[in-house]
């Protein structure tokens, strides 16, 4: 592998480490990435930015996708190849991804997401000789096990099957830690990456009117309608915020199991006029740059990246000191931004004392969150990890 040290300035870059580039003076890795699906979660919008940036002339990149439906299919690259199994669970893929790897052979599969994390580690007895196995875990396993309350033996096989990994990227330093405590994985197998933002993009998408009718003040929340989003308790609080500034405003972007319950439970708190449930969102950026605040009520997290993309467009932030990485981001910022987790009560009065209190719309802290998650520098750390 020929390496060329960089030694330029990049205003956009980390300012942890060097960067090194590679000359292409070698055959193409072969790269396989894997997802459930092309669904519009946090995890295959990485996958498909990273499929997006990678350079076409170190890496011959293939997507083998579960079920390739889903909003993001349109984005993915063409000249990326596509390989649809056509299955509509990870826990029927096991031959068929099998057969897609070997029929591939790449030198490197990087897959995300637990099940099928665990489904391809399943398989690694039977895959071709040197293939190097990385595998991106999204979320705080320990608070998912015990807040969701799975069977012991999820947690069981995590703690199996995770150590044979070649290398297990984390979103978090707070990732690391627990998959390295909890679950024993060796720490030289373990990489902290976090999600990038292409705050270019972002920025280009959220041009134009504000999405909110008039009034205010305007609270955005977005994620998942299910359990780890805390939606529940992010309603309870909007109703005690609404005791003090009546005119509040909050709009959920998101869709899950949960909509039907959290619509009752909205309508049981005579919030139909305050609170809209948006349903997904192809371009939630607008909702973010034109928000007064945005809100994260979550019970846990890996690194969310509307949190991250919000915080880029310059939106003020309230957030649940929930464990993952939104505490480990958010304390380069005010301290008061932190509220515990499934406390409305605490959360109502962080979103008041926010929406109370001037702001500049980019604070320095912000800034520094941003060149931190800077698409140009996570996708090189990527690179690196592929080429290495």
């Amino acid at each position: 592998m020929c390496e060329i040290t960089d030694s330029s300035t990049q205003l956009n870059a980390s300012p942890a480490a060097e960067r090194t580039q590679y000359a292409p003076c070698q055959p193409k890795r072969r790269v396989l990435f894997l997802l459930p699906s092309l669904g519009g979660g946090g995890s295959e919008c990485v996958l498909i930015t990273l499929l997006n940036h990678l350079d076409r002339q170190l890496f011959d990149l293939h997507l083998g996708v579960v079920n390739a439906t889903g909003p993001l299919r349109e984005q993915v690259p063409e000249d990326v190849i596509l390989h649809d199994l056509k299955l509509h669970r990870v826990r029927y893929s096991l031959q068929a991804l099998l057969r897609l790897i070997w029929k591939v052979r790449p030198e490197t599969i990087l897959s995300t997401l637990g099940h099928l994390n665990l489904a391809l580690l399943v398989l690694r007895p039977l895959l071709p000789q040197g293939i190097r196995l990385c595998v991106r875990e999204s979320t705080i396993l320990s608070a998912a096990f015990r807040t969701e309350k799975q069977s012991p033996l999820w947690s069981q096989l995590h703690r199996w099957l995770y150590p044979t990994a070649d290398t297990v990227i984390c979103q978090s330093d707070g990732m690391r830690d627990d998959l390295a405590q909890i679950f024993g994985i060796p720490a030289r197998k373990l990489v902290r990456i976090y999600n990038p933002v292409d705050i270019r993009r972002l920025s280009q998408m959220a041009h134009g009117e504000s999405p909110y009718p008039a009034g205010g003040p305007q609270l955005v929340a977005s994620g998942r309608l299910e359990r780890a989003k805390g939606f529940d308790v992010l309603l309870t609080a909007t109703a005690l915020v609404r005791k003090s500034l009546s005119g509040v405003r909050l709009t959920i972007l998101g869709d899950g199991s949960l909509r039907e319950e959290l619509c009752a439970q909205r309508n049981a708190l005579g919030l139909q006029d305050t609170v809209t449930f948006a349903g997904y969102v192809p371009n939630p950026y607008r909702y973010y740059l034109h928000a007064n605040l945005f809100v994260l009520s979550s019970r846990y997290e890996g690194l969310p990246n509307a949190m991250l993309e919000a915080i880029a467009l310059g939106a003020p932030v309230v957030a649940t000191a929930c464990p993952g990485g939104v505490r480990e981001i958010l304390e380069l910022s005010d301290v008061h931004n932190l509220v515990p987790v499934e406390e409305p009560s605490l959360l109502a009065a962080g979103i008041i004392a926010a929406l109370t209190k001037p702001s500049k719309r980019i604070t320095a802290e912000q800034q520094q969150i941003a060149r931190m998650v800077n698409l140009d520098e996570v996708v090189h750390q990527y690179a690196d990890l592929l080429l290495n």
